[in-house]
């Protein structure tokens, strides 16, 4: 079938010899497409929407055939979940904590460990009511409830979040694994310690604990003192060694104390230099080998993981490292590997690698995921491969057999080998009856969940089939015969009604629709063509309407379509015409038509033309010689919707303008108005607009009357415009003892209006309100004025104070006065305001801006990077006669609402609005007190003082809150200057910051601050880069968890 933009010009074809009022129902059925052929199976990949008569691709091969029963659902089958024979229990990862995951797993298999802890009195398990949830409480009951799962759930895998809950740990943070065993271990042998059960007061130690001793040998006396000491696990340095043999031996080895590391002996009393040693003693059942892999790097500040292969043996013979104790147990077995994935000592995963006690299997645990190992020896396999990087392609040494080796590997767990005389019943480990009872409670539960889910994929497999006989049944029905009835039917829905995954909702019709109440002609192509019997019996099933048959095809639509299409073929010869005509000029009487309609009323036309073609809901209400914007009346080419509107004034009556407008022939308008029905008309003899002539005259009046007031008032205060002998508070000037007070507000509004007094609005009020407090007293003091306060206001001689007072409205004068009072060293100036200054507003906002300059946010700060060989740039202070574009081109700022209006000031309407002051307040890069006044006063009054921070060379801007850290900042710093945090060296103002997890709001950081950076010589460690990048917090570890008594 041809594509749907021939379909749609063949439909329309005949009216280039047909004219509206010729229209047979003939035309009418071509264009609606009634008699097109309908396509057949196989022959479209595609549905043609132009044809209404295709029924093919409409979602209707999914149906057809045979078909499979499970595309009738999207239910997984809910035996997935459920656990396989002879396998474990996996665990689910809650974001981060698949380290706690590990640990259970490996903690789970400890068979002696597990039957302890079932041993643990658990009054609230054993009165439970099973109707409702378990919930466990202290740390041994989720311990135990958690076992009684792993071990005899029917469940593919289990939520401990009820454990990591009452931990108090961040599901999404990961955190130190090593660390996290450690201080779990502690927590369960404190809490073991409180049972009345002596048995189960020192398991911990029985399990876990072993023995040594620092052993001190002096170098003079030769006395031995001993330290002993407990251990749960042997914290083994892996750097520089190849093999646990080599990090043992490491661990052992004796230690000379000399110089200030001597040690102070008993018998010498005096420091002497000396030997230290680790003698171990005892060994627990279960060897726990922490590998260092995670190391404090003093260089850079932060944790980093050491990527080193070190072989370990499947069997570990203590003995040669073992002191005395010759009838003790030396031999291990490889019972754990615990495996960190990832180079970074922050991100990565954790999976465990353990030994079923029982059968001798190795098994992978990973998270939700266990993996059974083949031929019952651990195989580490891709876990070793993740570590690789381009800058770190190591080789992996040969092992020997019996050996393993690993990048990855962060704790070894093993335990001491067992006679082939033991009972093998040491290996059974029963769940005790009343956490049993637990366990059967949640498999009745998640037998009842697997049961629903079946039962809920078995409705959806009967509704599916039903569906299927269905489509079957009324799919042959669909097509409609040459000559016979037939109705339309929304493709929209058929597609819907064939797509089993959506819900099927009545047929709609509604939004096929013309104005007429009929089918839409060019809506057919949304629409399929069906015979009566289909739908009929697809309007009983579904309901919906209204119903469109062959009487609904509109005769009204169909002959406005006819004659819009024959108007556009026109069009192009009308043009030409038009182009012709309107180069001459009119001999009677003509018509004013605007140049810009005339210009674009090709185009004007076209989309009026394709407005009323597509009969769109825009154009609701409006009529030809309207466009789809017809009240716009901006008058400019580009933006004209409708046409001649260029001529028409703001009142509706002929433009003002005549150089807008040109005068055409009658014939040239007729070629138009055929186009713009209600186009607006004027003829030759038409009058401009009374309203606008007569505006334009008060416009012009109005134009020289503030030009002579401009003047006027300029040659009255000629010093104040020209910024000339200004009066200073820095020197207070002879001859006065009195000077007056304006916001520089005023002054720069008045300038404005003196320099373009047809474009500003005159100044009428000095608006002295602005620099007083709500109860009428003076907001600053003379020595604020000297330390930056005078940047808000102008300072003026009494004469031209009496000037301003007959030119302007005066709210409030506002003066500063002098005094002499004789001393005996010598005359000294006093200096008073009227009126005087309120100190409780002046006291409440000062405070206010003190605690702006502590609780801002989204502020500017600048970095400075100082050079160790260069002294320190001195600070620039700011440039008072810096131009507005170079402030906007060194500092990011929002744009003035006005384009001269200073940023520390607001006005409304009625003057009435307050001073806002800057969160500077003079700080912050403002001059000095002594400073500041000669620089500012030479030119106040006129210059508005420049809020732009000069920048300096190895000097960037950042954007910080007050609660942000200064750990948080460095890591901005890195990012602007390629210099890691840990090389950074910042000050303020000559003070260091150093502490990373204080806000920069209480190390005195303000707006505006700079801080200076020193950088360090860089390390070149990527490794430690990249841990870098992934920090953004300080470290806080298990701060504020369970496993810390919180």
């Amino acid at each position: 079938m041809a594509p749907r933009l021939q379909l749609e010009k063949a439909a329309w074809r005949w009216v280039e010899t047909v004219k509206p009022e010729e229209i047979s129902q003939e035309h009418i059925d071509l264009a609606y497409r009634v008699n097109l052929p309908a396509c057949k199976r196989g022959s479209c990949r595609r549905n043609c929407k132009g044809n209404p008569n295709c029924l093919v691709a409409i979602g209707e091969q999914a149906w057809l055939g045979d078909i499979d029963e499970n595309t009738f659902h999207n239910i997984d089958d809910p035996n997935s979940e459920r656990r396989d024979k002879n396998t474990f229990v996996g665990l689910t990862n809650l974001g981060a904590t698949c380290y706690v995951n590990t640990f259970l797993q490996v903690w789970f298999h400890n068979l002696e460990l597990r039957r302890i802890l079932y041993q643990c009195h658990n009054a609230r398990a054993q009165e439970h009511n099973i109707e409702s949830d378990y919930e466990p409480q202290s740390i041994c009951e989720h311990l135990q409830y958690l076992f009684a799962l792993l071990q005899n759930s029917n469940r593919k895998y289990i939520d401990p979040s009820g454990l990591v809950k009452a931990l108090g740990l961040d599901t999404g943070q990961q955190q130190d694994a090593q660390e996290f065993s450690k201080l779990f271990l502690s927590l369960l042998e404190d809490t073991l310690s409180k049972q009345k059960n002596t048995t189960l007061q020192n398991v911990i130690q029985q399990q876990f604990c072993g023995q040594f001793s620092y052993v001190t040998v002096c170098g003079q006396c030769g006395r031995s003192s001993a330290l002993p000491s407990r251990f749960y696990e042997l914290e083994l340095n892996i750097q520089g060694h190849k093999n646990l043999t080599e990090c043992v031996t490491e661990f052992l080895k004796e230690e000379k104390l000399d110089g200030e590391n001597r040690y102070f002996c008993e018998s010498c009393q005096s420091k002497q230099s000396a030997t230290r040693r680790i003698k171990l003693h005892s060994l627990p059942p279960t060897l726990n080998l922490q590998l260092m892999r995670f190391v404090f790097d003093r260089q850079t500040g932060h944790k980093k993981k050491l990527n080193t292969f070190i072989s370990f043996p499947e069997q570990l013979d203590m003995g040669p490292f073992l002191e005395g104790k010759a009838d003790q147990k030396c031999v291990y077995e490889l019972s754990a590997v615990l495996i960190h994935r990832g180079i970074s000592a922050y991100s990565g995963h954790y999976i465990a690698h353990v030994k079923d006690a029982r059968t001798g299997d190795w098994y992978k645990f990973n998270d939700e995921e266990i993996e059974k190992m083949e031929g019952k020896k651990l195989q580490l396999g891709i876990e070793e491969d993740i570590a690789e990087t381009a800058k770190s392609q190591t080789r992996k040494p040969k092992c020997s057999k019996g050996y393993h080796c690993s990048r990855n590997a962060y704790m070894l767990v093993y335990k001491v080998q067992e006679d082939e005389t033991s009972d093998p019943s040491r290996t059974i480990v029963e769940v005790p009856t009343f956490l049993q009872r637990l366990v059967d409670q949640d498999n009745h539960k998640f037998e009842e969940w697997c049961r629903e889910m079946g039962e809920m994929r078995k409705q959806s497999v009967d509704k599916g089939k039903a569906k299927h006989e269905e489509v079957k049944e009324l799919f042959e029905l669909l097509p409609t015969r040459d000559g016979e009835p037939y109705e339309f039917i929304p493709l929209d829905w058929l597609k819907k009604w064939l797509d089993d995954s959506t819900a099927t909702k009545e047929i709609d019709n509604c939004q096929f629709l013309c104005s007429h109440g009929k089918l839409h002609p060019d809506k057919v192509g949304d629409s399929k063509r069906v015979s009566p019997e289909a739908a009929r019996l697809l309007y009983e099933r579904y309901g919906g309407g209204p119903r469109l048959d062959g009487s609904s095809l509109c005769r009204e639509c169909v002959g406005q379509r006819c004659r819009v299409l024959r108007l556009k073929n026109q069009l192009n010869e009308d043009y030409k015409e038009v182009s012709h005509l309107v180069k001459r000029s009119p001999s009677g009487e003509g018509y004013w038509v605007g140049k810009a309609s005339l210009r674009s009323w090709r185009q004007l036309a076209l989309d009026q033309l394709e407005e009323d073609e597509q009969e769109s809901k825009r154009s609701n209400g409006q009529t030809n010689g309207e466009g789809p914007h017809g009240n716009s009346k901006e008058g400019t080419e580009d933006e004209m919707k409708t046409f001649n509107e260029d001529v028409v004034c703001s009142h509706g009556g002929l433009t003002i303008l005549e150089t807008e407008r040109k005068l055409v022939s009658p014939e040239v308008w007729t070629k138009l108005r055929a186009y713009f029905h209600k186009a607006p008309e004027f003829t030759q003899n038409q009058e401009s607009c009374q309203q606008c002539l007569t505006l334009e005259q008060e416009e012009k009046d109005n134009e020289a009357v503030s030009k002579m007031m401009a003047m006027d008032q300029k040659n009255q205060l000629p010093n104040l415009f020209n910024e000339k002998n200004r009066p200073t508070l820095a020197k207070w000037p002879q001859g006065t003892d009195v000077l007056y007070i304006v916001p520089l507000f005023f002054v720069d509004e008045w300038r404005k209006f003196i320099r373009r007094p047809t474009k500003s609005s005159p100044v009428s009020n000095v608006g002295n309100t602005l620099l007083l407090c709500p109860h009428g007293g003076f907001m600053f003091t003379y020595d604020s004025l000297m330390g930056g306060d005078a940047q808000h206001v102008a300072l003026l001689w009494p004469s031209e104070w009496e000037v301003i007072s007959r030119l302007f409205i005066v709210d409030q004068p506002i003066s500063i006065h002098c005094f002499k009072e004789a001393a005996p060293t010598g005359a000294t100036a006093l200096y008073t305001t009227q009126p005087d200054l309120c100190w409780e507003c002046r006291e409440s906002f000062l405070f206010q801006q003190q605690r702006d300059l502590r609780e801002y946010t989204q502020a500017t700060v600048y970095i400075r990077k100082v050079l160790e060989d260069k002294r320190m740039i001195k600070e620039a202070a700011p440039e008072l006669t810096a131009s507005s574009s170079e402030a906007e081109e060194e500092r990011e700022e929002h744009p003035k609402e006005d384009g001269e209006r200073d940023p520390d000031f607001g006005q409304s309407e009625d003057g009435a609005k307050r001073l806002k002051l800057s969160d500077d307040g003079g700080g912050g890069g403002a001059p000095s007190p002594a400073a500041a006044p000669v620089a500012s006063m030479t030119k106040l009054g006129g210059i508005r003082r420049s809020t732009r921070h000069r920048k300096l060379r190895g000097e960037k801007a950042l954007i910080v809150s007050a609660n942000q850290t200064l750990k948080e900042l460095k890591i901005q710093i890195m990012h602007a200057f390629s210099v890691a945090p840990f090389d950074q060296n910042l000050s303020i103002d000559g003070k260091n910051l150093t502490d990373d997890s204080a806000t920069l709001g209480s190390l005195g950081v303000i707006p505006e601050s700079i801080i200076c950076l020193k950088a360090d010589e860089p390390i070149s460690d990527y490794a430690a880069m990249d841990d870098v990048y992934q920090v953004g917090m300080p470290e806080e570890g298990f701060k504020g968890t369970g496993l810390l008594g919180h």
